[in-house]
C-alpha cells in the first residue's frame, strides 16, 4: 500500500468514531465501546493536532494518535480499517506509522500499550521492533482489563 498520513479531519474522525466495527473479542476497539474514549475523538479540541488519518490513496485506511510525556517518550495508538485486520497488512502498517513518527515528531522513545488478550497485535509489534516492558490494569470499555505496555528498539541504535 501507499501510505499517505494527514491530519484527521472531524469527517475522518466520525467515520471512524461511527462506522468501524470490528468482529468478536476485537468490538472491544470499537470506539462507542468507551463513551470517554468516543467523546475525546470526536471532540476537535480534546483530540488534539497529533491524530493523523493514513490514507492509502483517497481511502482511509486507518489512524495514528500521539502523545508526548514528560520524559521525551512518544506514546501511540492506532487502529486499522476493520476490513484490513487479520489479513497480514498489520506490519507494514505499523512500520509506516513508525517511520512517520520518527521523521515527523523525533521521540527520543516510542511506546504504546495494546490489550493482553490481543495477541495478534501483540506478535505485530514484537515483528516490528517492540518489546514487553510491563502489565498493568486499566478501567475502560465498562470494566477493568489487563494492558501490556511496549517499547520500540529501533534496530538502527
Amino acid at each position: 500500500m501507499n501510505y499517505t498520513f494527514q491530519q484527521i479531519t472531524q469527517k475522518q474522525a466520525e467515520t471512524i468514531a461511527y462506522t468501524w466495527h470490528y468482529d468478536g473479542e476485537y468490538a472491544f476497539y470499537d470506539m462507542e465501546a468507551d463513551e470517554e474514549d468516543l467523546a475525546e475523538f470526536v471532540d476537535p479540541e480534546a483530540r488534539g493536532d497529533l491524530v493523523y488519518s493514513v490514507l492509502d490513496g483517497n481511502r482511509l485506511i486507518g489512524f495514528f494518535s500521539f502523545a508526548r510525556t514528560n520524559d521525551h517518550t512518544l506514546d501511540i495508538g492506532l487502529g486499522m480499517s476493520p476490513d484490513l485486520t487479520g489479513k497480514g497488512a498489520g506490519l507494514e502498517f505499523v512500520q509506516a506509522g513508525l517511520e512517520f513518527a520518527k521523521e515527523s515528531l523525533n521521540p527520543q522513545k516510542i511506546t504504546l500499550a495494546v490489550a493482553a488478550f490481543n495477541k495478534r497485535a501483540i506478535k505485530v509489534y514484537e515483528r516490528a521492533g517492540f518489546e514487553i516492558t510491563s502489565t498493568f490494569s486499566q478501567a475502560t470499555n465498562g470494566s477493568t482489563y489487563e494492558f501490556v505496555k511496549m517499547e520500540y528498539q529501533d534496530e538502527k541504535e
